[in-house]
């Protein structure tokens, strides 16, 4: 499928996503997705498939590599298809040995959730566009 790359980008993972219904539930606060944390760097997407499939339907597994050493970055995501699978399979497992490692699972957090966790800036009053012109920029 060829697109302008700018689009694409504004689609984000939609496309290539293999459950569209997921983004139905992030727009009504409900989430299927898993953040997995302190998998060992050998962990595969088989092996986190076959640990986390026992209490549900998974719908999609990523272990996140390294782009450069294509070694695990240790973390990875689990998405099931019900709310209820996710729930059970992060109660089950936070806290648990895979691989030798303990891992931890939380549910992801859509965007707009996080937004009000992340500090804002602000241009501190000395720099605003009422005290600094283009000139004095112009004399720099």
């Amino acid at each position: 499928m060829s697109m302008v790359p700018g689009f694409r980008r504004l689609l984000g993972n939609y496309l290539s996503s293999p459950c569209p219904r997921s983004t139905v539930f992030f727009s009504r606060g409900v989430t299927t997705k898993l953040f997995v944390g302190g998998l060992s760097f050998y962990t595969t997407e088989k092996a986190l498939t076959e640990a986390f499939s026992r209490f549900g339907e998974v719908v999609e597994v990523k272990v996140v590599m390294d782009r450069v050493s294509q070694r695990s970055k240790g973390f990875g995501f689990v998405q099931y298809a019900s709310e209820a699978d996710a729930e059970r399979a992060k109660a089950e497992m936070n806290g648990k040995v895979l691989s030798g490692r303990i891992i931890f699972v939380d549910t992801v957090k859509p965007k707009s959730q996080l937004s009000g966790d992340l500090p804002s800036a602000t241009v501190p009053p000395v720099l605003s566009s009422k005290t600094v012109g283009r000139d004095d920029f112009e004399k720099l």
